[in-house]
């Protein structure tokens, strides 16, 4: 069992940055796979990045591509998601989630455990 917690998230205007932070309980953290998703109002869940376990290996969605950076922490049960140049587009709640043994995965359905989401808003 992993339980996630997302922290970070804001009001921030457009062209700002924030950075998100997943504290994950358990001591087998770094057999995950770590992902960020997100939901914007009236949409489904979206894959935003994902992480491999040993955390050398990343895959974002092309919209976030270039402007945001996910990173995680072993030693620390942390996954952080740095977030540059934000887009009112980017508004949403953001969720981190823990998944396969493998890596890139971006579907959700592929992870098994998810944290109660962080509210982004991006003002114009």
């Amino acid at each position: 069992q992993v339980q996630l917690v997302e922290s970070g998230g804001g009001l921030v205007q457009a062209g700002g940055s924030l950075r998100l932070s997943c504290a994950a309980s358990g001591r087998t953290f770094s057999r995950y796979t770590m992902g960020w998703f997100r939901q914007a109002p009236g949409k489904e869940r979206e894959f935003v990045a994902t992480i491999s376990r040993t955390g050398v290996s990343t895959y974002y969605a092309d919209s976030v591509k270039g402007r945001f950076t996910i990173s995680r922490d072993n030693a620390k049960n942390m996954v952080y998601l740095q977030m540059n140049s934000l887009k009112p587009e980017d508004t949403a709640v953001y969720y981190c989630a823990a998944g396969p043994t493998y890596s890139s995965a971006t579907r959700i359905n592929e992870y098994d455990y998810w944290g109660q989401g962080t509210q982004v808003t991006v003002s114009s």
